[in-house]
């Protein structure tokens, strides 16, 4: 069995990731580089909502994976460095096959 909230904390992961990426290397330079300033606010409030999200199943899976304080602080830390959240994707992967003892 799957623990749900940890699989929907990986998608999301994912998707952050991503939206972060997409925020760094092609809105910025689009606002600095091309004068267009609209990228910045579409992709930024896209970004924000996702890392909302990404804090809000977080904490969810946190509990019901009972990670330690240190797991999930190295989740969040690497969702604030470009290219992070893809390096814990793995043992995110471990822990939705855990059970729920």
């Amino acid at each position: 069995m799957k623990n749900e909230n940890v699989v929907k904390f990986g998608l999301i992961n994912t998707i952050e990731g991503y939206s972060y990426l997409t925020l760094l290397f092609i809105a910025m330079p689009m606002k600095y580089l091309l004068a267009i300033p609209i990228a910045v606010k579409i992709v930024g409030m896209i970004h924000g909502i996702l890392f909302i999200l990404f804090c809000m199943l977080l904490v969810k899976a946190w509990q019901e994976a009972r990670w330690s304080f240190k797991e999930s602080a190295i989740f969040f830390i690497a969702s604030l460095i470009p290219f992070g959240t893809f390096f814990t994707k793995n043992k995110i992967k471990t822990y939705e096959l855990k059970s729920f003892i």
